[in-house]
């Protein structure tokens, strides 16, 4: 296959992502949050603790932006920072207790609609699946 096919393979497959995330992420309930609020939750709540640099490169924001968004959502006490214990002048970033339940509510949606998209699938499909993204994760994405 020729380098460009495979790269627009890429594109396509990416964009798709994006586009099943948004349409199973929008049903999560009515949410206190917005949306760039519930991503950068979403975030946390994979890879905590994170700090507030690692948050705005990923979603692609201004420092002071994500700032602002991270003291709102401390407000809403859905997430919590304490200091570091290798340097007290940065903050590690994590979900407060109401923010943990928050999210494993809405994983828990979410992995009900992901298991009605697996119904059809067989078990060889699934395994097939399970190793095509284990194989995307290791050498696209991490």
């Amino acid at each position: 296959m020729a380098e460009n096919a495979l790269f627009m393979k890429f594109v396509a497959f990416t964009a798709a992502v994006h586009k099943v995330t948004h349409e199973m992420t929008k049903e999560t309930g009515n949410l206190a949050v917005t949306p760039a609020q519930y991503k950068i939750l979403e975030y946390i709540a994979i890879n905590q603790p994170v700090s507030l640099s690692e948050i705005s490169d990923c979603m692609h924001m201004s420092m002071p932006n994500t700032s602002r968004e991270l003291k709102k959502l401390e407000e809403k006490a859905l997430c919590e920072k304490a200091a570091t214990a290798e340097d007290r002048r940065k903050m590690d970033i994590q979900l407060s207790k109401n923010g943990q339940v928050m999210m494993d509510g809405i994983f828990q949606r979410i992995e009900a609609q992901f298991n009605r998209r697996m119904e059809s699938l067989s078990e060889d499909e699934r395994l097939e699946l399970e190793r095509a993204l284990d194989l995307l994760h290791a050498k696209m994405f991490s």
